[in-house]
């Protein structure tokens, strides 16, 4: 019988901008342990902490549980797969030599089951920020690396989990921008450009972006983009046949479908989001009397409704369904 491989990437353990970093350790590892007689191989795709370093004799404190496990699910013959991230690039053998896993730098390419997986971080690739670029090759540049190691851990772990912070939190909510549509997302770009001089791989996995997208970019190839650990708790599973994702919610995993990008009559849609948006701020604001005047008049409503056409009816309560559904599904789940 074929175990499964697991896929799931952007834990950012030890966030100084993540107030449960406790308990969402705890959460990566209970699943960790649930799946561990059930996993051929586990991919972890970057960004597993939220600032990482590794000098020569030290190493980040913390982490505990989350190493233990990895350590023995490697122990136990399962592959565990880390790649390395923008905020776990300075991996240096630590992990590899105590904990078993195999380290990825650079995207890859694997046949798993048959079909040809291309995964990657997703940082760098596609993204033609200056800025990021060249704080990017700073991070990669050995002279650079070498420098920080001459800091005292005290002082280095310090500036690199500070740092971290401070770049989180400069976003709203210290939360990612969400999905910018196939023109001008950079990760749907470069795998559309990729694919054209690669036309035998099935499935592009990433991580780095903290949304949910699955993408179909041809009858054969298949783009996700797997979301996070912080608030999403979202990972992939494939078993040989197929490539499901999933999400632990309260303990107990759940079948989603990732964000599935609107193609058709665009203008429709974004008006919908924005008048369910305008109406569930509106509800927000509302004190207790208004809200009880609005539900005398969603009463009356109704019984109009029933009382006009129940076609009419049927209607209104389709496109509210519609509306809620396109709500939820546009909100993040972090």
């Amino acid at each position: 019988m074929r175990k499964n491989v697991y896929i799931l990437s952007d834990a950012h353990l030890g966030s100084l901008a993540i107030a449960h970093g406790r308990t969402q350790e705890r959460r990566l590892v209970r699943f960790l342990d649930e799946i561990k007689n059930k996993a051929a191989a586990i991919y972890l795709l970057g960004d597993m902490f939220d600032f990482w370093y590794e000098y020569k004799y030290a190493v980040p404190k913390g982490y505990t549980r989350f190493l233990g496990k990895l350590s023995e699910l490697t122990d136990m013959g399962v592959e565990v797969h880390f790649f390395t991230g923008n905020h776990d690039i300075w991996m240096y053998g630590y992990l590899e030599e105590e904990c078993g896993v195999i380290i990825h730098t650079k995207p890859t390419t694997v046949d798993i089951y048959d079909k040809v997986f291309y995964m990657a971080h997703g940082d760098g690739l596609g993204d033609h920020d200056p800025k990021f670029n060249f704080i990017r090759r700073v991070f990669h540049n050995r002279v650079c690396q070498r420098m920080f190691s001459a800091l005292h851990p005290r002082w280095g772990i310090w500036f690199g989990l500070t740092w971290a912070k401070h770049s989180r939190m400069k976003r709203a909510d210290g939360k990612e921008p969400p999905y910018q549509g196939e023109d001008k997302e950079a990760l749907v770009k470069y795998t559309k450009k990729y694919m054209k001089t690669h036309p035998d791989i099935d499935y592009f996995i990433y991580g780095h972006r903290h949304i949910e997208l699955d993408l179909m970019l041809s009858r054969k190839t298949r783009m996700m983009i797997i979301g996070d650990w912080i608030w999403q708790f979202t990972y992939v599973v494939f078993d040989g046949e197929h490539l499901l994702p999933r999400r632990i919610r309260r303990g107990r995993e759940q079948a989603i479908n990732l964000q599935q990008p609107l193609r058709h009559n665009k203008r429709r849609h974004t008006a919908l989001h924005q008048a369910a948006t305008a109406a569930t701020t509106r509800h927000g604001a509302q004190a207790s009397t208004n809200e009880k005047k609005g539900e005398k008049r969603r009463r009356h409503d109704i019984s109009d409704a029933h009382a006009f056409s129940p076609l009419l009816y049927a209607i209104r309560v389709k496109i509210t369904a519609d509306s809620l559904c396109l709500l939820q599904s546009s909100a993040p789940r972090r």
